[in-house]
């Protein structure tokens, strides 16, 4: 079976996919960028629980309550440390290692956003060639649908040249 992609602009929080992906430090704690708007509009619950399961290894990932948000879980993953500083093993694992726990938890449905490229401050082409080589390979059982919310035009922009680019070699 082969992954439907779908890039959007948008607020991540604002999808209705079966799992929605936090950008997390490898301690849980939720403050800004995607993490924060999770945790604003989803509640802070969705910390405490993934707080009460950490510290997990970087590029590592832990499932929790989607709290009010319209989705079966937030799927937390670690795509940096303390130092907030990421790099693309961290991103490879992440991206990985959600896609086979959306399988493990049989998700139909699961909206990323660009991993490490706000706080972290990773290159969003790199980004995008990472994550979506991973999607792209992937081979799932159960999983249908990756959704890409990214923020600004500009980065929706890079994640949708890099999948033409992809599919056309």
């Amino acid at each position: 079976m082969k992954l439907k992609v779908l890039i959007n602009k948008g607020d991540i929080t604002t999808s209705e996919t079966d799992a929605i992906v936090n950008a997390a430090n490898n301690h849980l704690w939720m403050g800004a960028g995607v993490a924060g708007a999770i945790k604003r509009i989803g509640g802070k619950i969705i910390e405490d629980e993934a707080v009460s399961k950490g510290p997990i290894e970087i590029g590592s990932v832990i499932e929790t309550t989607p709290g009010t948000l319209n989705a079966k879980f937030i799927i937390h993953a670690a795509v940096m440390g303390q130092d907030l500083i990421t790099s693309e093993v961290y991103i490879r694992n992440a991206t990985l290692n959600t896609l086979q726990l959306c399988e493990k938890l049989k998700l139909n449905s699961v909206s990323f956003p660009a991993f490490g490229t706000g706080v972290g401050g990773f290159p969003r082409e790199k980004c995008a060639e990472i994550m979506l080589d991973i999607v792209l390979n992937f081979k799932p059982a159960i999983l249908d649908e990756v959704h890409f919310y990214l923020f600004d035009e500009e980065t929706r922009e890079i994640f949708e040249s890099t999948y033409r680019n992809h599919i056309q070699t």
